[in-house]
């Protein structure tokens, strides 16, 4: 009996059914490509026989899961597959895709993490992970609102705003301040917004409440949007600057959840 030939790709786990399996490789195949790819390479990829590739193809162009190609012979990842990943991407939650990274970065910092989205001219806290031993009375309930330009999370999204939305908000809102150390300026509110725009992440230093600092980075969506803010709360003397690392790449763990690729 002649060898199987075997394929160069990495080793993968298999289902338990075979031609599921087969069907996996396949569609892992044709999502290498941008074009039609031909049975010949998609059979050589997979290290399945072409007869045998062929007849799976056929079954998956049935169920438009895969589509033919101009090219006779050549294939292509159908729409089927489209629609299934706008069902997905319709019943993802936020919330629900941040839980559990919300939960790790906690354990780490041993502070308040909290998921905020925006409303308007607000804030709206929609999750937090804390622990009594924290040592910060948690003075913002899920459900609870804050400005934008007094918050960390707000902050974020002032700063992907146009200039002319920014200042259009300064004057809706009269930048009310909350403590000393409130930002009622709108120059310094904007030279505030370039520092986050080129970090990567904002800071709340006493200015919502006074003795808790904040910082916080982007969730964002698979169009690259920001859609909700995630923040490290802490006692003003507790924070550390080593915990932004964590933040960041929490943030964008949630965000490669809700489709966003860094690229």
């Amino acid at each position: 009996m002649p060898a199987r030939p075997r394929s160069n790709a990495a080793p993968r786990e298999k289902t338990s059914i075979q031609v599921i399996d087969r069907m996996m490789k396949l569609l892992d195949a044709l999502s290498a490509h941008s074009d039609p790819v031909s049975l010949k390479e998609l059979s050589q990829a997979t290290a399945l026989h072409p007869s045998t590739a062929h007849r799976i193809l056929n079954d998956m162009v049935v169920g438009r899961f895969v589509d033919r190609g101009e090219v006779p012979g050549s294939y292509r990842l159908g729409m089927r597959l489209l629609e299934l990943g706008n069902l997905v991407k319709a019943r993802l939650s936020v919330r629900e895709a941040a839980l559990e990274p919300m939960r790790e970065l906690h354990r780490k910092t041993g502070q308040t993490v909290n998921l905020s989205l925006r409303q308007g001219d607000e804030i709206v806290y929609i999750e937090r992970t804390y622990s009594e031993r924290s040592g910060m009375q948690v003075v913002r309930a899920i459900g609870g609102r804050a400005p934008l330009h007094l918050t960390s999370s707000g902050k974020l999204f002032l700063a992907a705003d146009e200039p002319k939305l920014v200042r259009t908000y300064a004057t809706r809102t009269g930048l009310a301040g909350h403590t000393r150390n409130s930002l009622t300026d709108l120059a310094k509110l904007e030279r505030e917004l370039s520092l986050v725009r080129a970090r990567g992440y904002a800071r709340d230093n006493e200015e919502l409440e006074l003795g808790v600092r904040c910082i916080a980075a982007a969730v964002r969506d698979d169009s690259g949007s920001i859609v909700a803010g995630l923040s490290v709360s802490a006692p003003a003397e507790r924070l550390q600057d080593e915990w932004i690392g964590d933040l960041t790449s929490t943030a964008a763990r949630i965000s490669a959840r809700l489709g966003h690729s860094a690229r």
